[in-house]
């Protein structure tokens, strides 16, 4: 169309330089040619337009790139943006901005928009998760019917068109019943790509709609958020009309302001309605965190899962059980969903719709409380769920024109989609759905699942530890039941031999008091080894008591009780540093009177029996050592020296039941310390005591 435009035939410059089109008023840098230099060297690869005049006429020339090549748009000018209407631009965008509620920011950018561009209607077009559309607001001439709250089928704007609203934000057709330009080419096989093009024709479908609907012209603005395509700001108007660059360029600024003031309001609303039921969702965490039992936190507590979100009623399916809170459909149906859904969401945590029938036939007759669903998966391989239910909701939408695609059968027998000729409206009753899951609720839910799989592992932790402390007792009980049968065996033969002889009354007089002696000692033996396991088994009971303990004082005690004892002026008990400890006085006590109690008696046939006690504070612990030079421990005794009743074969000439060392392993574990020996035989023994840092109060000594 150059020759219209510029009174240039297209043969005189098709395939010319483009110092060829010289059609504006000359100058310098007037030219296309100057146009593109200056495009190149400031190296925009996006759209840029300049002003150029032509016969007292002004023309905007826009620049833009498919592929290799520069594409050249050239339009009239037909209207100049005062400085009132910048400032009138400028305050309703700040209005915008500022408005408070999303509907209130849908109205102002519509009345905004119609008040710049002069349309008989300016509609804001919001699609639907399905891709659907609806007006939800609109400013309009007096004489047009309202058309806020028509829905609009998805096929109307099929989900390719939509893609390409995200790429071009404004599209003009000013006049339906315009016949378009031929592109001519030299090379006609080679395609030319206009995706970017504001000038480009559009599908003779989308024509037929529009001459269906009356609509002369159509100028449409995209409102994109957060990268999504939300909406259009769709504009009608019954005679043809241009929308000239400058006015498009201040259109698509609106719509961007506008994308960006709805993610805001719809972020703002979310986030109240979030803290809302966040509030709800602490309280049931609190309650878990303190161990209650979570089928009764999550349903039965005094905040349950169906306060924190919106819906008629909630289960949990636990345990191979179903709890229950509010309108829930019988568990005879749930029994049956629980399996489905372990197939239907075998890939996704959290599942949800709100036509359950649709996809599990079985809900039908139980739409009126479970028509929505939402179902939060506990743990991958667990058919265990947090399952939310939503009522049937019953409504009528208002449909423009039948929302059936329209086909037609040509000449040849084949069918072709053809545009809707009728917008007359179609009033159609929805069934057996349920209001829509919001992301926002989704996240809530997943929150709860979080938490309550958080519970689920700590009390599987907890049993484990438990099991172990089981383990450990069994164990324990088999060592004690090894010992009695073992150790107890010695002295109840004793006892029961010489009770025979004097039954059978084969010993009198001295002999028969010997005998008597031998059986008094046999019991005293029994009593002692049964007190020793008794105190044993105190110690796994008995609650520790803490408190800051004087190490100084106490072994010096231990020291000089020691001294007193023995009456050995050969025997040195040598004490060096004593940092005080944190923990229970008299089982500490035991266990450090027991083991300095055994390096002095088995140190005390030495020639000189030394024994030395020191503490030293490293960096995570306090150990003490304590060691001696008596007779040691055989190298096939280390394995055992801790265990009940066990004696190392070189201490048969010395005391002992073998329960000492037991009962001072066992202090010191409770005391979260570590208790080691390093000996040889004849060498004797070092025992060495460690308690971590934490119980450790330090001392001035």
């Amino acid at each position: 169309n150059v020759l219209f435009y510029f009174d240039l035939e297209p043969n005189t410059i098709l395939g010319k330089h483009i110092s060829v089109f010289q059609v504006f008023d000359t100058s310098a840098d007037a030219g296309l040619e100057s146009i593109l230099r200056f495009h190149d060297s400031n190296g925009s690869n996006t759209t840029r337009s300049y002003q150029r005049s032509r016969l007292d006429l002004i023309y905007n020339v826009s620049v833009d790139h498919s592929g290799d090549f520069q594409i050249i748009e050239i339009e009239p000018v037909t209207s100049v943006l005062s400085a009132d209407t910048h400032s009138a631009i400028g305050r309703s965008l700040s209005e915008i901005l500022s408005d408070k509620t999303l509907d209130t920011v849908l109205n102002n950018a519509a009345f905004q928009l119609r008040e710049l561009i002069q349309y008989d209607r300016v509609m804001i077009y919001k699609f639907h998760s399905d891709g659907h559309g609806e007006v939800v607001a609109e400013k309009r001439s007096e004489n047009l019917e309202s058309w806020v709250g028509l829905h609009y089928p998805a096929s109307d704007i099929p989900k390719q068109a939509r893609e390409l609203y995200k790429n071009n934000l404004v599209r003009l057709i000013a006049d339906v019943n315009s016949i378009p330009s031929a592109l001519l080419s030299l090379n006609k096989s080679l395609p030319l790509d206009l995706t970017n093009c504001s000038l480009r024709a559009v599908s003779p479908i989308h024509i037929q709609y529009l001459k269906n609907m009356q609509v002369a012209s159509s100028f449409s603005v995209s409102i994109v958020e957060n990268g999504a395509l939300w909406g259009l700001i769709a504009c009608h108007n019954y005679s043809p009309k241009i929308v000239d660059y400058s006015q498009r360029e201040s259109a698509k600024l609106i719509g961007q302001v506008l994308g960006s003031a709805i993610g805001f309001r719809e972020r703002e609303e979310i986030q109240t309605k979030t803290n809302s039921h966040a509030q709800a969702l602490d309280s049931i965490t609190r309650n878990l965190l303190r161990n209650a039992p979570i089928e009764e936190t999550v349903v039965s507590g005094e905040i349950k899962m169906d306060d924190i979100i919106d819906c008629g009623g909630a289960a949990l399916y636990f345990e191979g059980k179903i709890h229950a809170t509010g309108n829930v459909p019988p568990n005879s149906f749930i029994t049956k969903l629980i399996p489905w859904l372990d197939h239907m969401a075998a890939d996704e945590m959290c599942y949800s719709t709100s036509k359950l029938s649709n996809e599990f036939p079985d809900a039908l007759e139980f739409s009126v409380s479970a028509s929505g669903l939402m179902a939060c998966r506990l743990g991958k391989n667990l058919s265990e769920y947090l399952l939310w239910f939503r009522p049937e909701v019953i409504s009528n939408i208002r449909w423009a024109g039948n929302p059936n695609k329209p086909t037609h059968i040509d000449e040849h027998g084949l069918t072709h989609i053809s545009p809707r000729n009728s917008f007359v409206e179609w009033s159609e009753q929805v069934q057996h759905s349920s209001s829509n899951w919001q992301e926002y609720e989704k996240g809530i839910a997943n929150q709860l699942r979080d938490e309550v799989n958080y519970a689920i592992n700590r009390k599987a932790l907890e049993l484990r530890a438990i099991n172990e402390k089981l383990r450990l007792a069994y164990a324990e009980l088999d060592t004690f039941s090894y010992t009695i049968a073992h150790d107890l065996k010695n002295p109840l033969t004793t006892i029961k031999s010489f009770a025979q002889l004097l039954a059978n009354g084969n010993a009198t007089g001295e002999k028969a008091i010997t005998m008597a002696k031998r059986i008094e000692q046999g019991a005293n033996k029994m009593k002692e080894m049964i007190d020793e396991v008794l105190s044993y088994s105190k110690v796994g009971q008995s609650s520790i008591e803490r408190k800051a303990i004087n190490m100084y004082q106490m072994i010096s005690e231990i020291r000089s009780d020691l001294l007193v004892s023995y009456q050995n002026p050969d025997l040195k008990i040598i004490v060096g540093d004593t940092p005080d400890l944190y923990g229970d006085q008299i089982m500490l006590l035991q266990v450090f009177s027991n083991i300095i109690s055994n390096a002095v008696k088995y140190s005390s046939k030495s020639a000189a029996p030394l024994i030395q006690i020191s503490g030293q504070i490293k960096p995570d612990k306090i150990v003490y050592s304590i060691s001696d030079n008596g007779i040691g421990i055989d190298k096939k005794d280390h394995n055992s020296i801790f265990d009940l009743f066990s004696r190392a074969s070189s201490s048969n000439d010395y005391e002992g039941t073998g329960v000492g060392l037991s009962i001072a392993k066992r202090i010191v574990e409770r005391h979260n310390g570590n208790i080691s020996m390093f000996s040889e035989s004849g060498k004797g023994s070092v025992f060495n005591i460690s308690f971590p840092i934490k119980n450790l109060l330090l001392s001035e000594n």
